[in-house]
């Protein structure tokens, strides 16, 4: 009996590895995310991809996309060339994500603050920078040392999850059952639930085109590992997002889907209250107004920032 468990074992092990490399097949190898020039910045052993557009002689325009697990500055795809229009922009895909180096790290809130600091310090000059999720309290972290002179801030939180759990880290780090997990959660049937229920109000922007990327950007080689870090909190930055925007010097615009709940609008209030900070809200959206009211949203930015 101990045999025959042991093989069942071993059978079931081959079966998911196998699994996960033909998924990892078919999802081949990332298209750029976003119309424009593409470059690689070297950082700390990361070849990071980013994206440029734009006069060089505009004003820069930093977009740091948002963290969960299929994020990629595809994110911006709908507002990319209308703001290139008008700025230099700059589009990276973060450490461990889309088209960037995805080594498996122990990522952490403090790499994140850092890249953006390093990032931009190196790449542009008195940039404005938009940024959404997480990325927004990396950015408001970084932004004296960075050299930001304006932030539009999209859902911005530093909390996302109520604990730290090592454990659920370690399990999506592991091999064979970790890969296993992950590529149930990040699904064509489970990224579309999560963008319908939490991110996008209006079903009809949820293309196949649209979640075909997300999907392949999950299930690119190492594609689990900053994630692993997110879902069991340790992106989460130590950082009081309200006392840090309200101790910066440059403005502040916070944006906001009035239908968003993780976190809420109420929550944006409060931040803006806090930082005396300029609040956008933007109807029949949730956290991402920017792809779903794309055009109302550039609108937004031309009134708001310096041309």
């Amino acid at each position: 009996m101990k045999l025959r468990a042991a093989v069942g074992a071993l059978a079931g092990a081959g079966f998911v590895a196998v699994t996960n490399r033909a998924l990892t097949g078919r999802a081949g190898v990332l298209d750029h995310a976003l119309a424009g020039t593409q470059h690689t910045y070297r950082w700390r052993g990361f070849d990071i991809t980013y994206t440029e557009a734009g006069d060089p002689d505009d004003p820069d325009c930093l977009l740091l996309h948002g963290i969960n697990a299929a994020g990629s500055s595809r994110e911006f795809e709908r507002v990319f060339e209308e703001l290139a229009a008008e700025y230099h922009v700059i589009a990276p895909d973060l450490p461990g994500f889309g088209r960037s180096d995805r080594p498996p790290l122990v990522y952490s809130a403090s790499l994140y603050t850092t890249f953006v600091t390093e990032f931009a310090s190196d790449l542009t000059e008195d940039a404005i920078c938009v940024a959404s999720s997480l990325s927004g309290a990396y950015a408001a972290t970084a932004a004296e040392d960075a050299g930001f002179t304006e932030l539009v801030l999209v859902c911005p939180t530093a909390e996302t999850m109520p604990e730290r759990r090592v454990w659920l880290r370690s399990l999506l780090r592991a091999p064979f059952v970790g890969e296993a997990l992950f590529n149930l959660l990040t699904s064509k049937p489970s990224l579309r639930y999560f963008e319908r229920d939490h991110a996008i109000a209006d079903p009809s922007i949820l293309t196949e085109e649209y979640i075909d990327y997300r999907w392949r950007t999950t299930h690119q080689p190492g594609a689990r590992f900053a994630p692993a870090s997110f879902v069991s909190g340790f992106l989460d930055p130590d950082v009081d997002l309200d006392d840090r925007l309200a101790a910066l010097d440059i403005p502040s615009t916070i944006v906001w889907g009035r239908d968003a709940d993780l976190p809420g609008l109420e929550r944006g209030r409060e931040i803006a209250d806090a930082a005396d900070a300029r609040l956008v809200v933007f109807d029949d959206a949730k956290l991402l107004p920017h792809v779903e009211r794309s055009a109302a949203f550039v609108d937004t930015l031309a009134e708001t920032l310096p041309a």
